[in-house]
């Protein structure tokens, strides 16, 4: 893997809010980038259908030869498709593509070969039983920089009801297990799913709580919209940061190991998670 492949993957981890736009709508990708998204995906895949396919992929080309265009994404269909083989031949004539997401990802062959073909990092999308079985192995593939999941399509596979406590259930399930493979193997941090509903946004900041908690790097966004909610609840308190301040600064005062803030007990895990906090 090239040093410019490491250093995209590097910074990958650092994109909190990544929004998709339909390659039918590529009109929409300098909106997209003035919401202040960190990573715009242009998408192939479900946004586009089937008749519609040959032209998005012409607009698409011609935005990247344009003097307007900003590096984006450009998640690909799944790799069984015939669909995939068109959409790799389009990357191929686009260097200056930012990465690739593959949809339906189940193998890890699949994963290096589009590394191998376009020279870019691969996001892999998680949206089948296969594909979560196959997790460790995927999670070894040379190009993989990090993980993100469609969950509505899993639960469909796995025959889940939607909105439902059961849901939460398993979706929680899924992102520890990601959380965990993509720690073990090195990976960014893997990226949240959609929030469908984008009118909600008490749901929305709800649910960028509770996957930022978890310690996911980042959220897939349908709608501007969503880009200052989530970049705003990922924001951390004044009285989290006063209090992390204050835990580094007593640490290299007195070099304690142990010692109390506001009685609470502060240890090498609390000093630990204060500097991460104001690293952020």
């Amino acid at each position: 893997m090239d040093s410019v492949v490491n250093q995209k993957i590097k910074t990958i981890s650092q994109n909190k809010t990544w929004l998709f736009v339909p390659a039918t709508r590529i009109d929409r990708v300098a909106k997209a980038f003035a919401s202040g998204a960190d990573a715009v995906i242009v998408d192939l895949e479900d946004a586009v259908a089937p008749e519609d396919k040959a032209s998005a992929r012409e607009a698409l080309q011609q935005y990247h030869n344009s003097a307007d265009y900003q590096p984006v994404w450009v998640r690909i269909n799944k790799a069984s498709s015939e669909a995939f083989f068109k959409d790799i031949v389009l990357c191929q004539t686009m260097p200056n593509l930012a990465g690739v997401l593959l949809a339906k990802a189940e193998e890890a062959s699949d994963i290096e070969s589009v590394h191998q073909l376009t020279n870019l990092p691969v996001i892999t999308l998680i949206e089948s039983a296969i594909g979560l079985y196959k997790l460790d192995s995927m999670a070894k593939a040379v190009g993989l920089a990090a993980f993100s999941y469609g969950f509505l399509d899993l639960c469909n596979d796995l025959q889940v009801q939607v909105a439902t406590p059961a849901a939460d259930i398993i979706a929680n399930q899924i992102r520890y297990q990601l959380i965990l493979t993509s720690k073990v193997h090195q990976l960014s941090p893997p990226i949240d799913t959609i929030y469908p509903n984008f009118n909600n946004e008490v749901g929305l900041i709800s649910r960028v709580q509770l996957w930022s908690q978890m310690g996911m790097s980042g959220m897939l966004c349908i709608h501007p919209k969503q880009v200052a909610i989530v970049q705003k609840a990922l924001q951390p308190t004044d009285e989290a940061l006063l209090f992390a301040q204050r835990v580094v600064e007593e640490y290299e005062r007195s070099g304690q190991a142990v010692f109390k803030i506001d009685e609470e007990m502060v240890d090498a895990p609390v000093i630990e998670r204060c500097r991460q906090l104001l690293d952020k």
